[in-house]
């Protein structure tokens, strides 16, 4: 399966970013690109911790705990951060998808904040959790969160586009609020929105330019490609945001 594996130049570019694997005086300490093909393998299958192959990753205990650990460590921030450090900036576009959440991603316990702080809700497609993201011209992600999947499009977009320099900013209807467009405007980047109905003057907006759109619905799509992304298991928003990170890193990576 394409992407389930790192190829060498991928790996080259990652080496630098990925803590431990150094080469000691008994050799190095651990396999750190092992440990991130285990990782590709599970988010491109979508299988169990317990299902990854021990012949080709080791113990899936060992590959869990390291997981937590790098989430903790904001290791995925850095290296996406590293990756996606040179975005095409001719446009910007923002959206959202609901991501369907099976039964076991419910359940945190208190101390963890609960189902609310895990973006944990329910919409009309029923249990779930959704995605905000911002791609830039060439339809790679630059920004995301989560939220639960009852959350208003509008409640995370003025946070996500905070501080982007765009030429212009593309979203549907559903970001047509006078306070999202004289953000956009202030930031120095052009509103290619179209109006909602209800609007007594609808504002004029650049239907050609719209049509680039289809990067955010693009990389949607790919998202949802990775099975671990396309159902939500993970009962901790912070180790789903995982997958969709590295799932990230590997589109600019490319």
């Amino acid at each position: 399966m394409d992407g389930e594996i790192l190829r060498d130049d991928q790996w080259d570019r990652l080496r630098e970013f990925v803590p431990g694997g150094r080469k000691g005086k008994r050799g190095p300490r651990s396999d750190a690109r092992r440990f991130l093909d285990a990782i590709l393998w599970l988010a491109r299958s979508g299988a169990r911790w317990r299902d990854l192959p021990e012949d080709r990753f080791g113990p899936y205990q060992t590959v869990k705990r390291r997981y937590y650990r790098w989430i903790e460590q904001g290791v995925f921030d850095r290296i996406f951060a590293a990756v996606s450090s040179d975005p095409d900036m001719e446009w910007i576009a923002i959206d959202a998808t609901v991501i369907r959440a099976q039964v076991q991603a419910a359940g945190a316990r208190p101390k963890k904040g609960g189902q609310e702080a895990q973006a944990l809700g329910r919409s009309r497609g029923g249990f779930g959790t959704k995605i905000h993201a911002v791609v830039d011209a060439l339809g790679l992600p630059v920004r995301f969160e989560l939220g639960p999947g009852q959350q208003n499009d509008m409640a995370p977009a003025h946070e996500l586009i905070d501080g982007l320099k765009a030429e212009q900013v593309l979203a549907d209807k559903a970001y047509d609020a006078d306070s999202f467009c004289e953000k956009i405007e202030d930031q120095g980047a052009r509103v290619v929105i179209p109006p909602r109905r209800h609007r007594k003057l609808p504002r004029d907006y650049d239907c050609i330019a719209y049509k680039n759109r289809w990067g955010i619905e693009g990389f949607f799509a790919k998202l949802k490609q990775w099975r671990r992304i396309a159902t939500r298991y993970d009962k901790l928003a912070v180790n789903f945001l995982g997958f969709i990170k590295l799932a990230s890193i590997m589109l600019w990576l490319k």
